[in-house]
């Protein structure tokens, strides 16, 4: 199973909607380089499909890649679909997924606006094995073996 890289995103603080830098790099046991969300225990890296941003779309929100705070937006792939302990490799990097979706202790605006938000429920989180660059356009791969 794989998909695409749509946007490779990072906010300089917490709470805060992520900007689509382009290309990053991922950190072992950290995370995203420059964002604020790196080094949060099993939380270092969340992902979530254009799939469904494109969701919130259909509601008549004007969202894109990073206004859910995921620092990886993909296409093509069912990242909910994987359970935990997938690994996703990008390039030479690799993820671990370490959690399916979250729980909001707080309404977000995106809550607000639509009644509904996706990352919750869609959103998933990885842990970094092995570090190096991503890009917008790579390819990710989830994986059944050790690499």
């Amino acid at each position: 199973m794989q998909g695409n890289i749509i946007a490779v995103c990072t906010s300089v603080h917490k709470g805060e909607r992520k900007q689509n830098v382009g290309r990053a790099n991922l950190l072992p046991g950290l995370g995203l380089e420059g964002d604020a969300h790196a080094g949060f225990a099993h939380r270092q890296v969340s992902l979530l499909a254009l799939e469904s941003i494109d969701k919130m779309r259909a509601k008549g929100l004007d969202v894109n890649p990073g206004d859910f705070a995921e620092n990886i937006t993909t296409q093509g792939i069912s990242l909910v679909s994987l359970p935990v302990g997938t690994r996703l490799k990008i390039g030479d990097t690799l993820l671990e997924v370490s959690q399916i979706g979250k729980e909001c202790h707080t309404r977000c605006a995106i809550y607000y606006q639509a009644g509904d938000c996706v990352m919750p429920k869609e959103g998933i989180f990885a842990i970094v094995l092995t570090g190096g660059p991503v890009a917008v356009g790579d390819t990710l791969e989830a994986v059944t073996e050790n690499v």
